[in-house]
């Protein structure tokens, strides 16, 4: 609770600095603030505090809440050029810090009213930022597409809420669980409830048959706004995923466990074999989004107890790579004007380090040992296998070997082939980014159990 207070008077106090003139000061004290965020919600630990029964600051919601403040830290230590804009500044840091808020929100919330809440705040500033470069078209088609396709989403999440309560006579998750577990059988219209949030959330992770809305909005929207979408946004939708389902639906997973094992295997090869015949990086990775969503996709149906350390960590460790890549294509496409995986032909000659934490990042989003990223499908997939799903196993390891393919393109290209340009100058604040992350994604792989052992 104390640190969605603390962000939410970040949000506020951003909106006052026009007012009262200290804009400059506002990036530190938002550095500052997340940190100290950060150091009180740890504090939560072991608590499991309810608050009105609308929200639940337990182990779970704590642990997510970390990923998200450490990863929001990391995101604006990117993006600093981002809010150097004199006239949209103050508004940028408010959108941001209030979407982390709904971040918060949807990994805490324990009534589907604050559910509807922490999506609404979340998505509302990610369609305004997405268009936030206002003389770019594609940026204002990315936000129209992601307001339309966000309010369909939002359509069908609301109309299963209404049905779920019209079936149990409640919002609240640990009641509608106790209605259906005593009732033995619920009216019908509750399953179809469960069935059209499964939708909605299914839009939110960007899931197949729900994800053609990914590649246009995250190709159109700002790289930094991307890498937000990419990372802080996949993580809280998929925490609140993992809340309603593998706890409060779990006693009717009949009801969704077979529609979720197809959209999960659509979603790993969807995404992964799209992303192949993609030549603009950022499109590629989009496409690279839609697939993690299937690894995380996989130990949510697993629904056992390794499925949300599983989730937790592989949150993480693709975030904190994302975060990497996206910087890395910031300034690439700043320099040269273009985004596509020939811009980075000679970067290991020109730009060791940018190479060699591209490199790292790469091999983290690709699975290859002893990156975080090896470790984290290892757990989904073990999770995965001890629940039965050896099929869906199977196919996540197929979809993974393509991955490679993609992954490697990148690669091949910075260090095989001749250079175009001479070299980029990178900001120091860039370089220390990078070369903590490179540290932070071997270090997860080497000690995973830091992570792993927190749920």
């Amino acid at each position: 609770m104390k640190a969605l207070l603390l962000l939410s008077s970040l949000g506020v106090i951003s909106l006052l600095a026009e007012i009262f003139s200290f804009k400059k000061l506002l990036y530190p004290l938002v550095l500052l603030g997340l940190t100290a965020t950060f150091v009180l919600n740890i504090g939560d630990w072991n608590t499991n505090m309810s608050y009105f029964k609308m929200i639940q600051f337990d182990n779970y919601a704590v642990a997510f809440t970390s990923v998200i403040i450490v990863v929001a830290f990391l995101w604006f230590l990117m993006a600093e050029g981002f809010f150097k804009d004199e006239t949209n500044q103050t508004d940028h840091y408010s959108l941001v810090l209030f979407a982390l808020v709904g971040a918060v929100l949807l990994v805490s919330y324990t009534n589907m009213a604050m559910l509807f809440l922490g999506i609404e705040i979340l998505s509302i500033p990610m369609y305004i930022l997405a268009g936030s470069n206002k003389n770019d078209v594609l940026s204002n088609e990315a936000a129209f597409k992601y307001l339309i396709m966000g309010a369909f989403a939002t359509g069908f999440l609301l109309f299963g809420i209404t049905l779920i309560y019209g079936a149990t006579g409640s919002f609240n998750l640990e009641e509608i669980k106790n209605a259906v577990s005593v009732a033995g059988s619920a009216p019908s219209i509750f399953y179809i409830g469960v069935l059209l949030m499964l939708i909605g959330l299914s839009f939110k992770v960007s899931a197949a048959p729900f994800h053609f809305w990914a590649p246009d909005v995250y190709q159109g929207a700002p790289t930094v706004i991307t890498a937000f979408m990419a990372t802080i946004v996949k993580t809280a939708a998929m925490a609140a995923f993992l809340r309603l389902f593998d706890d409060t639906f779990l006693r009717v997973a009949g009801t969704w466990t077979n529609v979720l094992w197809i959209m999960t295997a659509m979603t790993l090869l969807t995404g992964n074999i799209t992303a192949v015949f993609q030549t603009s990086t950022k499109r590629m990775l989009a496409y690279s989004s839609v697939a993690h969503a299937g690894y995380m996709l996989l130990a949510l149906l697993a629904a056992n107890s390794y499925s949300s350390s599983a989730i937790l960590y592989y949150t993480l460790a693709y975030s904190i790579g994302s975060i990497a890549t996206f910087c890395i294509i910031s300034i690439i496409a700043d320099a040269k004007g273009s985004d596509g995986i020939h811009s980075f032909n000679g970067l290991g000659k020109t730009n060791p380090l940018l190479a060699g934490v591209m490199t790292i990042a790469l091999l983290s989003l690709a699975g290859i040992p002893p990156t975080a990223g090896f470790f984290a499908k290892y757990y989904i997939f073990t999770s995965a296998f001890m629940a039965g799903n050896v099929g869906l196993v199977l196919i996540a390891i197929l979809a993974s070997l393509i991955g490679v393919y993609y992954y490697f393109r990148i690669i091949i290209a910075m260090y095989f082939k001749e250079k175009t340009d001479e070299s980029i100058q990178v900001d120091l604040n860039h370089k220390l980014l990078l070369i903590v992350i490179a540290f932070a994604i071997i270090a997860l792989g080497l000690f995973p159990d830091c992570v792993i052992r927190l749920l």
